[in-house]
C-alpha cells in the first residue's frame, strides 16, 4: 500500500521499485517453439477428426473447422513473422 507522500518528497528508491514490473524467472525463459507449434498442429488434427462423431447440425462442425483453421494461421503466421525478421527468435 502507498502513503500519500507529496512527488517531491519521495525517496529515488522508492520511485525506483513502484515503476519497475515484477517478472518471475520462467516468463523470460524461451520456450520451445519446436514442440509449441507440433502441438498447435497436431490439436488442429484431432479437431478435425472430430467432425466424425455423435452429432448432428453442422454448428459443431463450423466451430470445429474454425478454431483448427485458427491454429494454423495462428502458426503460419508465426513462421512467416520470425522469417521475415518481424518477430525476435529468442522467445
Amino acid at each position: 500500500m502507498r502513503h500519500c507522500v507529496p512527488p517531491g518528497k519521495r525517496s529515488f528508491r522508492e520511485d525506483l521499485v513502484a515503476e519497475e514490473p515484477v517478472y518471475a524467472p520462467d516468463q523470460l525463459k524461451p520456450g520451445n517453439r519446436k514442440s509449441a507449434r507440433i502441438g498447435a498442429l497436431g490439436t488442429a488434427v484431432v479437431l478435425l477428426t472430430m467432425l466424425w462423431g455423435n452429432h448432428e447440425g453442422n454448428t459443431e462442425n463450423i466451430w470445429l473447422i474454425g478454431t483448427a483453421a485458427m491454429l494454423v494461421l495462428i502458426v503460419l503466421g508465426d513462421v512467416v513473422l520470425r522469417r521475415n525478421g518481424l518477430k525476435p527468435n529468442d522467445q
